[in-house]
């Protein structure tokens, strides 16, 4: 059985900082501890890599300057050459990660994490003008760090257009100096989480959505009251069904349905694609299909309601 050899993937546009980050990993942070590494680089920017700094420290460096040269030749080539122990991998922001992940690797190549480094002050730029291929570098990603951040960051925002396109991927806010402590880390939600009945009007039902889901020990016990559309799974019991909203998670094409499970006495009654109102309280409960915990809304009152006038909601 051949030996594991891990392989760290790091995505992101020109000047997101994955070179920075990568350097001050592999250096700053004795990142490999003196295993013989193989850091390929398929694009160049501002910041570059010293050969001779990296070589002192036992990371073999490889330039990568056009796609179709990213091939399964080329690897197994490197792979001889070099007999690393660790791999990593600087990706180029316009190519299809497809075209990686189609390749067929070396021997005991394992991909053991990949980290999508962002500018958070081009974030919005690149979200109007290339979204699609941004939102394919966050939804593989097990690691997001915004980095550039200042105190104006739209770090509630930014993190639940995240969390819509990859509930696990962990999010990080750097500042320009490297730390991550801030004064205000409350999201900026759109509703007052101090009060304990809450109403989530009907375009921040996304915003509800990610913020309870990844974070339901904030809303234990909190009554809510809002819009949505009915969804019966099969599989539930027959008091339960969820209600939810199509959401917008990356572009018109990826509309999809997200919703919170309820449990209530009227759920028999009800239809799905009906349009209602709940009002009820929040606990936090085990997922069987996200093996996690989460919110479920144990509704005092369900009654019918009147389709809003957005029916597609969207995450910030």
């Amino acid at each position: 059985m051949a030996k594991e050899i891990p392989v760290y993937l790091f995505t992101g546009f020109l000047e997101s900082g994955k070179t920075t980050f990568i350097r001050n990993t592999l250096i700053g942070q004795d990142f490999n501890e003196g295993d013989r590494a193989l850091l390929l680089v398929c694009e160049e920017g501002m910041e570059e890599y010293d050969a001779a700094e990296m070589a002192s420290h036992n990371i073999m460096l490889e330039q990568i300057e056009e796609p179709e040269a990213l091939t399964t030749d080329l690897l197994m080539q490197l792979q001889s050459r070099y007999k690393p122990e660790l791999v990593l991998i600087e990706y180029n922001g316009t190519w299809k990660l497809d075209q990686l992940f189609s390749l067929r690797v070396p021997k005991g190549w394992t991909v053991v994490q990949i980290v999508a480094n962002v500018d958070a002050s081009t974030f919005d730029s690149y979200l109007n003008n290339m979204r699609a291929m941004m939102m394919e570098q966050i939804s593989m990603a097990n690691l997001v760090i915004f980095n550039r951040c200042t105190e104006e960051t739209k770090r509630g925002e930014y993190r639940r257009i995240v969390k819509a396109n990859n509930r696990m991927a962990t999010v990080v806010f750097e500042k320009e100096d490297g730390s991550t402590d801030f004064e205000n880390p409350d999201d900026d939600l759109p509703y007052n989480l101090q009060e304990r009945e809450i109403r989530i009007e009907d375009d921040d039902f996304g915003i509800f959505y990610i913020d309870a889901t990844d974070n339901p020990d904030k809303y234990v016990g909190k009554t809510v009251q809002f819009k949505a559309m009915v969804y019966k799974p099969k599989n539930y019991e027959k008091t339960a069904f969820v209600s939810g909203r199509h959401a917008m998670t990356c572009c018109v094409e990826d509309i999809a349905f997200v919703g919170v499970k309820c449990v209530s006495d009227m759920a028999a009654m009800l239809k799905d694609r009906q349009w209602i109102e709940v009002t009820g309280t929040i606990k936090k409960e085990y997922y069987r299909e996200f093996q996690e915990d989460g919110p479920v809304v144990y509704a005092t009152k369900v009654v019918p309601a009147q389709r809003p006038k957005e029916e597609v909601v969207l995450f910030n």
